[in-house]
């Protein structure tokens, strides 16, 4: 009897360390397992190079979402970036979208600069202005070969 006490003992123990395992991997991998407090935006760039999904958006400096998913829009043949920014940020209409890179070579992130205007984008809307990512290569190029502006 106390042999089977004992391994219920163990098991629970086992059990209950398992789970605050994948507590903490799931709050430290920055997951969500149900919809989260977000809504989504829209922004689509002439170019997003080097882009991830997962990748953070940032508003002064401060994360305040994380980019959800990235598409081609057929029609315009533009990079189509969707949003996912916490309930509580509110998104001037007038608000600036561009593609950033941290440090020299770190990875790209989403800044949103914001607008003066009253108005606020929806859930589902979209952000109007939008700057793309700088390709540091193609720059480098017109610099070595004489061709810059």
């Amino acid at each position: 009897m106390k042999r089977v006490t004992l391994e219920l003992i163990v098991g629970l123990f086992v059990l209950v360390g398992l789970l605050c395992l994948s507590w903490l991997s799931i709050k430290l991998g920055k997951m969500e397992l149900v919809g989260g407090d977000y809504y989504e935006v829209t922004a689509e760039f002439d170019s997003i190079s080097g882009l991830k999904k997962g990748a953070s958006v940032e508003l002064a400096g401060v994360e305040v979402g994380r980019v959800d998913r990235i598409d081609l829009d057929q029609k315009t043949d533009r990079a189509r970036v969707h949003l996912k920014i916490r309930k509580g940020v509110k998104l001037q209409e007038d608000t600036i979208a561009s593609v950033r890179t941290q440090g020299i070579i770190g990875d790209k992130f989403i800044n949103l600069s914001p607008g003066g205007s009253d108005k606020i984008i929806a859930n589902n809307g979209t952000v109007q202005d939008t700057e793309s990512a700088v390709n540091l290569e193609e720059l480098l190029s017109k610099y070595i070969h004489g061709k810059v502006d």
